[in-house]
Formats: C-alpha cells, sequence, structure tokens
C-alpha cells in the first residue's frame, strides 16, 4: 500500500468509521490528511466532500476515503467535481474494479451498511490496485466534464 497520503473526511454518521480506518491507514504507515468531521454532532456531507476534493485537487492528497451513512450523498457530492471519481464500494471486488477499470481515486463506503472489517478489507484493496489502462481510458475520458460525452 505505499503511495501518497490518503485525505479522510466523513459526516457525522460517518464519524466512527472514519476515525476506524483513520487509524487503520496510519497503522500501516501510510500519511492520513484528516479532514473531518470530529464528532457526532450533526454536520452536511457535501462541505467534506468538498473538503476533500479540493485536497486532491491541489496535491495535498493522492486519494480519498470519504463515508456519510449510506455513501450515497457524498458520493454524489464528491463526483460533482471533474478530477474526482468517487466509488462507493461495498466489498472487495467493487473496490478493486474501481481502480482497475474506472481509476477511481476516492473511495466512498457507507458506515451504515458495512461494518469496520469489511471497510478496511475495501481500503486494503483500493489501495493495493493499480488502474488498467488500454480499453478503459476512452471510458475514464469521458466522466470528464466537457468530453464530448453527450446523450444519445
Amino acid at each position: 500500500m505505499s503511495q501518497g497520503a490518503v485525505a479522510v473526511a466523513s459526516d457525522h454518521a460517518g464519524y466512527p468509521l472514519k476515525q476506524a480506518l483513520r487509524e487503520f491507514l496510519a497503522g500501516a504507515g501510510i500519511e492520513v490528511l484528516d479532514l473531518g468531521t470530529d464528532g457526532a454532532e450533526s454536520v452536511d456531507y457535501p462541505d467534506f466532500a468538498f473538503a476533500l476534493a479540493e485536497a486532491v485537487r491541489v496535491g495535498r492528497a493522492e486519494r480519498g476515503v470519504l463515508v456519510c451513512g449510506t455513501g450515497i450523498g457524498i458520493s454524489i457530492a464528491a463526483n460533482r467535481h471533474d478530477w474526482i471519481r468517487a466509488a462507493l464500494c461495498h466489498d472487495t471486488t467493487s473496490a478493486r474494479l474501481s481502480r482497475q477499470h474506472n481509476d477511481a481515486n476516492v473511495l466512498v463506503l457507507g458506515a451504515r451498511l458495512i461494518g469496520p472489517e469489511v471497510a478496511q478489507d475495501c481500503l486494503s484493496v483500493f489501495l493495493s490496485t493499480e488502474y488498467e489502462g488500454g480499453r478503459h481510458d476512452r471510458r475514464v475520458a469521458k466522466l470528464a466534464t466537457g468530453s464530448g460525452n453527450q446523450p444519445r
């Protein structure tokens, strides 16, 4: 799992799982950029998705992990940014394929849907899997705004 810093962020529902993943990363010797939240008080998940997206954009982090209750809202918020490819994963297969086929740079997890052990397994696979490129390059390029990927 050798790479640059990994940013982590969550809303209040994802806070306990984010903390567990932060400790997991630190224990593996990976630099962690914790962007909040810092407790169980209600917060707005788009604020944390934006903070993580910005950290990736400016190079403070190479990849990111976002956590909210289901992972749905925070992944929608993160994917509003052209440079983010956030993948909501529930198992190691989806985590692996999100990297291999989609070059995902943000792993999204639903704290109310998976436990810490599965989340750690997903994170390990996500960080250790390389993008395959090749036939996937054309598709990944179409994910960027203005790429000509108009509906037919």
